[in-house]
């Protein structure tokens, strides 16, 4: 018998009148605003515009749905395209169903277009909100809690979650509660870079890749324990390998960046510098300062100048009137 476990919760759904509101849709929205708020702070900090990660992620948060349920509905395809099964539950992306990696890889198109649009690097962009989608996963991944999903094996352990409906194969029980492990691991994920990010002054994308690789660290493990069914190849579930071949990816990335872009970006958005906005307002008080001290360097020796000459002027004019 138990003694402690996580209980899951009677229905992922609540209705206010006629409109539903699903749990695992607010752990997305409720991600998405935590990304673009953190997002703003590190892009204004890195001497951008306010606003501006807003705008890119109006491009990148809808190709990021679409791209991760399309990797979904295609490497899940028995769940929606076998017998007994109706397509249309294809497109109900309110009932669960992301891939992290189409996800992030259609919101990266989507910034693209975005940044394109602004006029923005990429990778600049990317490093900025690399903690923020960290945070943001960590968020979402409730969202399987409310949907009684992505649990791994069962367990007796004090932490276990228990599952408790028993519709699409499920046999309720107590199992390890992978959803949680995720969600920590991205924090500590979100945290890292942040760390890595101010100590070492990651620019042209390598913050971004640090997140990318030591999330897939923690997916891999992560995805070895859950018991949902998948794809295999070579006995591993086909997320696995995708986590092994993103990290390696990943790691490349950072080391042959750091050899040929060392260092930060000077300047991520140049209409940021010429406008003269917040990020960049301790710099331009400091070069505003100075200059306003030579100007007035310089407009002191003109006055004087000016009563040395009226002086000598004066002494001329008045040399008759002197003995």
């Amino acid at each position: 018998m138990e003694l402690a476990f996580i209980p899951s919760p009677s229905r992922g759904v609540l209705y206010l009148g006629p409109i539903p509101l699903r749990g695992y849709a607010f752990c997305i929205i409720i991600g998405v605003f935590v990304a673009v708020w953190l997002g703003n702070k590190r892009w204004i900090a890195r001497g951008g515009r306010a606003g501006t990660v807003a705008d890119i992620a109006v491009w990148a948060v809808p190709f990021g749905l679409v791209g991760g349920r399309l990797y979904h509905v295609i490497t899940d395809y028995q769940l929606y395209f076998s017998e007994g099964r109706d397509w249309v539950d294809a497109f109900k992306i309110w009932e669960g169903g992301l891939g992290i990696w189409g996800a992030i890889a259609f919101g990266a198109l989507g910034a693209w277009i975005g940044c394109r649009r602004r006029g923005i690097p990429l990778p600049a962009y990317a490093d900025a909100v690399a903690p923020g989608i960290a945070f943001a996963q960590a968020i979402g991944r409730w969202g399987n809690w409310f949907n009684q999903e992505l649990y791994g094996k069962p367990t007796d352990l004090p932490w276990a979650l228990e599952i408790t409906s028993s519709s699409d194969g499920r046999v309720p029980g107590t199992y390890h509660p992978t959803f949680l492990y995720e969600s920590l691991w991205c924090i500590g994920v979100a945290f890292l870079v942040i760390w890595a990010d101010r100590r070492f002054r990651l620019g042209h994308g390598r913050a971004f890749a640090l997140y990318v690789a030591a999330y897939c660290a923690g997916r891999a493990w992560i995805e070895y324990m859950r018991v949902d069914d998948a794809h295999h190849i070579l006995g591993l579930r086909l997320n696995v390998w995708t986590a092994i071949l993103v990290f390696l990816l990943a790691v490349t990335y950072v080391v042959v960046s750091s050899k040929k872009r060392p260092g930060r970006e000077d300047v991520v958005e140049p209409g940021a510098v010429a406008s003269g906005d917040d990020a960049d307002g301790g710099e331009k008080s400091e070069d505003t300062g100075t200059s306003e001290a030579g100007t007035s360097a310089d407009a002191g020796k003109d006055d004087t100048n000016e009563t040395e000459a009226g002086a000598d002027a004066k002494d001329e004019a008045g040399s008759g009137k002197k003995t």
